[in-house]
């Protein structure tokens, strides 16, 4: 590993940041020379998180703060403990994702999935813009799964009360990502770059919310056929350096997408926009 330089270093701040792909480059970051910010819902994992970042000389680089990010109240009050820590963000990447077999909602009456996969996405965005406008290069990097058709935005039933399948409720929150991309890009005078990548099936993430037939096959398909957590988190170690030029910028397992695919329609962004800005409102009227 190279040694860091100092005067290069960022803070970057990962949803999802004690597993998987983001717990690797959490870790990775800190060993660079970066400030890590890592949310997770885990005191344990977190825990474990900032043990290892101590024998691996990286104290002080990581920090965790121990949140629910399917909770909107929750993921504020993130939020607020972030700008109280720092005056500048240069990244933000979002890989924060669970499997829920069974329709289950939050307390704020939002389908976990929707509320942890895509709406936890939209607040830490919007809500930690400020600070990502002050770096010299502010990225945001959604890890999700641009490029794929499947799925649709449930535009009468966004919380999926009619027809839950914890399929359909993955590829909804996905192409909810992808829309989420596109509208944050169209704000006028937004220097705060933004990418959705898909790295494809990767040796990452939670499986122990699934039933353990799943589990047990997903985990021969991974040793199989799924790609290593470093070579997927690969790529974003170049959009956090060297941010894309363009508001937007879309890669599906190495290859561009074409902003003109029907799932990164600006319409529909703007539709999602407006509806997940309602939904908010909601929140915020029932609080006492």
């Amino acid at each position: 590993m190279p040694e860091p330089d100092p005067t290069c270093s960022r803070v970057i701040v990962i949803s999802g940041g004690t597993d998987g792909m983001g717990r690797a480059l959490a870790l990775a970051r800190a060993g660079r020379g970066d400030t890590v910010v890592a949310l997770g819902s885990n005191l344990d994992k977190g825990r474990r998180l900032l043990a290892d970042a101590d024998k691996s000389s990286v104290a002080g680089r990581v920090e965790f703060i121990r949140v629910d990010l399917s909770s909107v109240g929750q993921t504020r009050a993130a939020i607020g403990e972030i700008i109280a820590r720092h005056d500048v963000i240069d990244a933000l990447v979002l890989f924060a994702n669970r499997q829920a077999p069974e329709r289950t909602t939050t307390a704020e009456g939002f389908e976990q999935t929707f509320a942890l996969y895509y709406l936890s996405r939209y607040i830490l965005g919007y809500g930690l813009l400020s600070l990502l406008r002050r770096s010299e290069a502010g990225v945001i990097v959604n890890v999700a799964g641009v490029g794929m058709v499947k799925g649709k935005i449930h535009w009468d039933d966004l919380q999926l009360e009619n027809d839950y399948g914890m399929v359909a409720a993955q590829l909804q929150a996905g192409r909810a990502n992808d829309l989420l991309g596109v509208a944050f890009a169209e704000q006028p005078d937004n220097p705060v770059r933004y990418v959705l990548y898909h790295p494809g099936f990767t040796r990452s993430g939670d499986l122990s919310p699934l039933p353990a037939v799943l589990r047990a096959s997903l985990s021969v398909a991974a040793r199989l056929a799924a790609r290593p957590i470093a070579e997927s988190i690969a790529p974003i170690h170049e959009f956090i350096d060297t941010p894309p030029s363009a508001p937007l910028t879309a890669i599906d397992r190495g290859k561009p997408v074409p902003l003109t695919l029907r799932t990164l329609d600006p319409a529909n962004a703007r539709h999602l926009a407006e509806a997940t800005s309602s939904l908010l409102e909601t929140v915020d009227r029932a609080r006492p």
